[in-house]
This record gives structure tokens, sequence and C-alpha cells, in this order.
């Protein structure tokens, strides 16, 4: 995850660039109609995003001498839903590699893609089964935050991959290298991930349960009639 600048060729940095617009624009206005909808989901909304930015800055290296990090995109994907997570991780992205020199802009297309598309996507869409599945918050949080996670560092070794072919076993082949090299760290991160996101969760239903409930976060309260 965090492509470096300059390390994917042209044409692949420019084809993910092409790839990820559509969401990022399809995200823009969910982001606008979920303010105009609920200004009050301001403060959530930084919140989320300084979650995710908070989580991916972290560098925490690889014993095979890569480098791992959360993610930060499941829980602001199960509260506002995967397109308005690829803004914010859009803008994350974009702010650590300007600031932090994390990621590049050459190579933000395809972070964006891994980070803020296809893990957010993922999340929620494991979060929604959990939850019609009769699961709890808890458990769906969990899995959403941690299954995001690894989906994103999946797509990162896939881009890798075709990038960095191996010479003799080929794409497949370096798919398996790239996410050999990131496994070793990145599954105990997922597991941790889900566990940080599961607290951040339960504080956010003690202090803002009934912003939760009109995103429907939280299933509504049940209202006991007299008998």
């Amino acid at each position: 995850m965090h492509i470096a600048e300059g390390y994917l060729p042209p044409v692949q940095a420019a084809a993910w660039f092409a790839v990820s617009a559509p969401f990022v624009v399809h995200g823009s206005r969910a982001l606008v109609r979920q303010v105009r909808r609920d200004p009050e989901s301001k403060l959530l909304l930084g919140a989320a995003g300084a979650f995710t930015f908070a989580l991916s800055a972290l560098k925490i290296p690889s014993v095979t001498g890569s480098c791992s990090h959360p993610t930060g995109t499941g829980l602001g994907a199960a509260l506002f839903r995967p397109p308005v997570m690829s803004v914010l991780g859009g803008i994350v992205l974009l702010f650590q590699a300007v600031l932090l020199a994390h990621g590049g802009l050459t190579t933000l297309g395809a972070n964006i893609f891994s980070m803020a598309i296809v893990g957010p996507w993922v999340a929620y869409a494991v979060f929604v089964l959990v939850r019609r599945l009769g699961g709890s918050l808890e458990v769906g949080i969990f899995l959403a935050a941690g299954l995001g996670n690894l989906a994103t560092y999946c797509v990162t070794s896939v881009q890798l991959a075709l990038a960095f072919p191996d010479p003799a076993t080929g794409l497949l082949g370096a798919v398996a290298k790239f996410g050999g090299i990131f496994a070793v760290t990145q599954i105990p991160l997922a597991i941790s991930e889900g566990l940080l996101s599961v607290l951040v969760i339960r504080l956010l239903a003690r202090i803002s349960g009934d912003e939760l409930r009109r995103l429907g976060v939280l299933r509504p309260k049940t209202v006991e009639v007299p008998a």
C-alpha cells in the first residue's frame, strides 16, 4: 500500500487514475448529498477522515523488508458508505503524499483504487452481510475493518505484480511474491485494526447514538407499547 512516487510505469499510473476518477466524482456528489441531508454529520465525517489519516500514516516495518500499516477506511465505510470514503480516502492519500512523502502523486490513482475504493467496498459488503445475518455491531465492524484492510493489500499486490511480473512465473508468481511480502505483518495488523475499530464504534454508540441511528449503523430504538 502507498506505492511510492515513480514506482509504477507511466501508462499504468495513468490507467489507475482513469479507473479511480469515476468513483471519486460519484463519491464527491454523495458527500455533498450527505452534508445537505444531515449537516450535523460534518463532525463525524471529519472524525472518520482523521481516523483514516492517523492509522494509514503509521509505518510498521515488516520482517520481509517492506512496510505495512492499517488503513482506517473500514470504519468510515460502515458509517457513511463506500462512495463517501473514496473522497475522504483520496484526500488523506493526497495530503500524505504531499506532506509526509508517504505514497506519491504519480501513484495517487493506484493508491486511491486500493485503499479508498476496493477496501471500503469490501468492508461495507462484509458489514452489511454480517448485520443481515443477525451478527452484532461489534462483529460486523471487526470483520469489515479487518477484511477491508486485507483487501487493500491484495489489490496493491496485484498492482505491483502488473508493473513487475516475475521473469519465471509471470503475473501469478509476482502476485504470490508481493502478497507474501505483505502478509507477514498485514494479517496481525488487520486484526488490530478490527479491534481498534470496535473500540471506536462502542465509544461512538455511547456519545453519538442518535446520529448512528440516522446513518443506519445502529438499529432504531424499540418503543414499548403499554398493554
